[in-house]
């Protein structure tokens, strides 16, 4: 059992994970609404995209496509490299480096949008500072405790989710055989708990971006800032990354 003030770390990194999941659904839809109908956190989308747009020759849609997924991995690859400095360094705060990046970048995007129609060449480099910011995020936080997290895409969190709803099937069976199981199907049963809220708050996150996009537009973008913002501001109490540091690898 971890003790007092590992929980309490744990549960934050809980907490910020979810805001964070959060941000990325409303950075995920206002982006979509307001740049081209396309994904910024959403790469397995615009990856069909890329496949659809290429094979029917749209070359300027592909050319879309195939910048927000580099742009996406270009972010992802800046956060693990700040996140190995940190590391080899021993910044325990190095969270706040990636999360600032990510805000600035979200942020960018508003005064530069302006209020006027997009060209095409601007709204590509806005696309790419979204899809840069996500991966970013991406990056920083992917790890509480030995559970592995992604805050930008829910996919492999219900896959997850999935896996932990059949482990807790086979538990419960166990259970029922006579056999002690019920600490282990307590936390099987917290971890999906999690992964729904997950779920839960990406489509929120998704919702609230729809809402605020019909009145502010892109401007809705200050909303995910200030979660970001915030959690720049936890990380500099309790560091969210510091899993990340001690383990490069997911599991």
């Amino acid at each position: 059992m971890p003790g007092p003030r590992r929980r309490r770390r744990i549960n934050t990194k809980v907490a910020v994970a979810l805001l964070l999941t959060f941000a990325a659904g409303c950075v995920d839809i206002i982006g979509y609404l307001g740049l081209f109908h396309a994904f910024t956190a959403h790469m397995t989308g615009e990856t069909v995209h890329l496949a659809q747009n290429l094979f029917q020759t749209r070359w300027p849609d592909a050319a879309k496509a195939a910048c927000v997924i580099a742009s996406f991995l270009t972010g992802s690859i800046i956060g693990r490299t700040v996140i190995e400095i940190g590391s080899r360094t021993r910044i325990r705060r190095i969270a706040s480096a990636t999360l600032l990046i990510e805000a600035a970048l979200i942020a960018g995007v508003i005064p530069l949008a302006g209020g006027h129609t997009l060209s095409e060449k601007t709204g590509l480099g806005l696309l790419a500072m979204l899809a840069a910011a996500m991966g970013l995020q991406t990056a920083t936080l992917t790890r509480i405790g030995s559970l592995t997290v992604h805050t930008t895409f829910v996919t492999g969190m219900l896959n997850k989710l999935a896996q932990l709803l059949s482990q807790a099937l086979f538990l419960s069976y166990d259970s029922r055989q006579g056999r002690d199981t019920a600490a282990a199907l307590h936390q099987v049963l917290h971890r999906a708990r999690f992964m729904i809220a997950i779920w839960l708050l990406y489509s929120i996150g998704a919702a609230t971006g729809v809402w605020m996009d019909s009145i502010w537009r892109l401007r809705s973008l200050w909303l995910p800032v200030g979660i970001v913002s915030f959690g720049m501001v936890v990380d500099q109490i309790w560091p969210l990354s510091l899993e990340e540091e001690q383990d490069q690898s997911e599991t």
